[in-house]
């Protein structure tokens, strides 16, 4: 026999991959754009934000 199908936890599921998924691209973006700034530029930032 079929078990019933439980659609609160497999789109539970669903949810926490994208979310994860999209954590990951993100991360992805910010380390990149950290190693394609210039170390000048960086340096300006964090004396800014003091």
């Amino acid at each position: 026999m079929a078990r019933a199908p439980n659609y609160d936890q497999e789109r539970k599921e669903r949810d926490r991959q994208k979310a994860a998924k999209k954590a990951e691209k993100l991360a992805a973006k910010v380390s990149a754009r950290e190693r394609s700034k210039p170390e000048d530029e960086a340096g300006s930032e964090t004396e800014t934000a003091k």
